[in-house]
């Protein structure tokens, strides 16, 4: 029988610890790496095991800062998670009956964002890569927001991992602007972002579309709404950060009111093919969705 070793890399989550904890039950050994807690996470953690480390917190490599656990581990497979999660008893099972036909398994994972379970917007099924043969899996990158790199095939499972994501828009921009954005933003410029003046709109925008009309964040509710108009500020904050990279390059007047214009123009036209794509998609009667289909395709030349 495989033994499971659970892992995790935390920092300050006294509020999570104990529920993540409990949910890994199941599993062989717990190991838990603190990054420097001045709460009482580690205080917590020691109900659940003994088997505690300790390393010097570096947010701008909050995944690389992982595989310290996976070199504690003595299992033969690694269940790498984070303590605002937890496993699903159905997940428990399976993992306890179903691996070994590959290297790695993708889990599916539920955001529950400010109170809800948010099922669309890109939010779900949200596959993590998090079970893994011992030595097949490693973080190998300094951005945050990387997958483990799997050394052989990787398949994937039903059960899911619970994430208690945001619970505050505080949390959301805290979170955002100390780790994510700087490291997204850090991310552009590695691979070579080129400065433009329009991205300052399509940035927001193209996320903006994506999130609540192409992955049908609508469907959310009102939740939906204001987690596109969140992610399209996040956005926005990446390109604010490569703009200040830039020296704060600027246009004169004349220049940044033709751009303006013309890319204002392009977001009308964005948003008027997704409201009738909308409207053809949610229409019963053949003549009204053949008439939206005319009109769409002529907003769409």
């Amino acid at each position: 029988m495989n033994k499971i070793s659970a892992t995790l890399s935390v920092f300050n989550e006294e509020r999570n610890i104990e529920r993540c904890l409990r949910s890994l039950a199941f599993a062989d050994e717990i190991i838990v790496v603190d990054n420097g807690s001045t709460d009482k996470t580690v205080e917590l953690a020691k109900k659940f095991t003994k088997k505690i480390y300790n390393q010097k917190n570096d947010p701008s490599k909050i995944d690389i800062q992982k595989n310290l656990s996976f070199d504690k581990a003595t299992g033969d497979w690694i269940l790498n998670i984070d303590a605002d999660e937890e496993v699903s008893p159905a997940l428990a099972e399976e993992i306890k009956k179903e691996i070994g036909n590959f290297d790695g398994y993708f889990i599916p994972r539920k955001n529950i964002i400010f109170g809800k379970w948010i099922q669309h917007s890109g939010w779900y099924p949200d596959f993590q890569l998090r079970l893994f043969k011992k030595g097949k899996g490693r973080f190998t990158k300094n951005h945050v927001h990387e997958s483990l790199t799997i050394d052989g095939k990787v398949g994937y499972l039903k059960g899911e991992i619970i994430h208690h994501n945001y619970n505050a828009v505080s949390q959301f921009l805290k979170r955002a602007i100390n780790v994510y954005i700087p490291s997204e933003t850090q991310d552009y410029v590695d691979k070579g972002y080129v400065f433009s003046y329009s991205d300052a709109i399509k940035f927001p925008l193209k996320e903006f579309l994506s999130r609540f009309f192409s992955r049908e964040g609508y469907k959310d509710g009102f939740h939906g709404l204001m987690l596109a108009m969140l992610m399209a500020f996040y956005h926005f904050l990446i390109f604010v950060n490569l703009w200040e990279l830039n020296k704060f390059k600027d246009l004169d007047e004349n220049e940044t009111k033709s751009f303006t214009e013309s890319e204002f123009a392009k977001v009308k036209k964005e948003f008027s093919f997704w409201l009738t794509k909308k409207k053809i998609d949610d229409v019963k009667n053949p003549i009204k969705k053949t008439y939206y289909k005319i009109i769409n395709k002529i907003h769409a030349k």
